[in-house]
């Protein structure tokens, strides 16, 4: 039987959601360094930020490397003398180097059903681009992105009442099962390696500002889609009266008794709802936040707000006729 608690394993991995993953290692095997991206600095006071990953270590007593260019700085990883690297969201291409060195070789927990949504963000995209699932993979790495040879994978259906925070969460605690489940077969040579269907491939490129502009003029299901998929970071938003607001919640209404409106009309205004029109119905609010201000309900908005917004025209400048 295997005794992966004598199996050296060096992380690579930076956001929250990598964070059971590296528990399950720390608990199950034998976690020799932790490999993530370089601090940040934030706020107004410019104060250094560790990443999630990198706490975790220094609470472990882990050997923390932080590579600017991994690609050109990789000789301290190799000097840990790894049996195995496992990434989850580490943030930078791992160059053949590490990829060729340890002998169970570099392994990667992706949060998609690859072939599908290759990229760096899969769940995002997942909800954005209307999956009705998607999941875990466990695969080999190799030198391309996201296109080694699968190893296990577990899927998870997609409702209309997952957002991208959600499924990051349930898709995290996934990877880290999977992974743990997966990792014998890796380590003693019985898993079975299965080649990506490059007919199949999709991307989920990083998001993008423009991405995360609400367009009125789509399908409701397209901006109920978007909205979910972007709630709640970045957040997908519009502009109105030059302000920007992001949205958080909504549902979505085949009432069309306002074709005749422009799209990104805000037709009406109560506590049910911010109700906008779009191509083939109505886009109905229900969390927002306005810029400069807090997250809040529909409710709160109205108490708060005198002005009448019926009738005016989302994503245009106070400027425009």
């Amino acid at each position: 039987m295997i005794d992966m608690k004598e199996t050296t394993v060096v992380f690579m991995g930076t956001p929250e959601f990598a964070v059971p993953i590296l528990e399950a290692l720390i608990k199950n095997t034998k976690v020799i360094g932790v490999v993530t991206q370089p601090d940040k600095v934030v706020g107004r006071k410019q104060e250094i930020t560790f990443s999630p990953i990198k706490k975790l270590a220094i609470a472990n007593n882990i050997k923390v490397l932080q590579p600017e260019k991994i690609r050109n700085e990789y000789q301290d990883i190799l000097n840990l003398k790894p049996d195995i690297i496992i990434t989850c969201a580490y943030g930078q291409i791992i160059p053949k180097e590490i990829l060729e060195y340890p002998k169970y070789k570099c392994i990667n927990v992706h949060a998609s059903l690859l072939p599908k949504l290759r990229g760096g963000a899969p769940i995002h995209h997942a909800i954005i681009d209307g999956y009705s699932k998607t999941g875990i993979t466990i695969m080999y790495m190799d030198i391309g992105m996201d296109s080694g040879d699968i190893i296990s994978q577990e899927e998870t259906i997609i409702t209309d009442q997952d957002t991208v925070s959600s499924l990051h969460d349930r898709l995290s605690l996934m990877g880290r099962d999977l992974l743990i489940k997966t990792l014998p077969s890796i380590i003693d040579g019985t898993n079975k390696r299965i080649k990506q269907d490059l007919k199949e491939v999709t991307f989920g490129y990083n998001i993008t500002r423009d991405e995360e502009l609400i367009d009125f003029s789509k399908l409701k299901r397209e901006i109920f889609n978007q909205i979910r998929g972007l709630n709640s970071f970045p957040g997908a938003y519009f502009i109105l009266n030059n302000k920007t607001v992001k949205v958080y919640q909504t549902e979505i209404s085949d009432d069309m008794s306002y074709k005749n409106e422009e799209n990104g009309t805000i037709v009406k205004l109560d506590k049910s709802g911010l109700y906008i029109k779009v191509t083939d119905g109505l886009i109905i609010i229900k969390e927002l936040k306005f810029e400069g201000k807090k997250r809040m309900k529909i409710i709160d908005f109205i108490n708060g707000n005198k002005e009448n917004l019926i009738g005016i025209i989302c994503n245009r400048s106070s400027n425009e006729k």
